[in-house]
């Protein structure tokens, strides 16, 4: 039993890891709108399944893990960015 819940513990930091640092992952976050890439333009899905971020309360989905690091260099960007495509998918 012990050893179970060591296993689920060990999931839970492995899926834990997509989220930036200092940022919890919540379920509270705003969802994705989203259905491509914001930093390669790539389909999501398109090379296989997501990797998903929280940052600053806004869930991000990426195409791959290379494209989380280049969000990373400069989140904020891909926030202006993302709010840009809402704005225009409003219209």
């Amino acid at each position: 039993m012990a050893l179970a819940l060591l296993a689920g513990a060990l999931a839970l930091l492995q899926a834990g890891c997509a989220t930036s640092p200092g940022q919890p992952e919540s379920s509270m976050a705003k969802p994705y709108p989203l259905d491509y890439c914001l930093v390669s333009g790539d389909k999501i899905g398109a090379m296989g399944p997501p990797v998903l971020t929280v940052y600053k309360g806004q869930e991000i989905k990426f195409c791959c893990k290379d494209c989380v690091k280049d969000f990373q260099k400069d989140p904020d960007q891909f926030l202006q960015k993302l709010a840009a495509a809402e704005k225009a998918a409003r219209k």
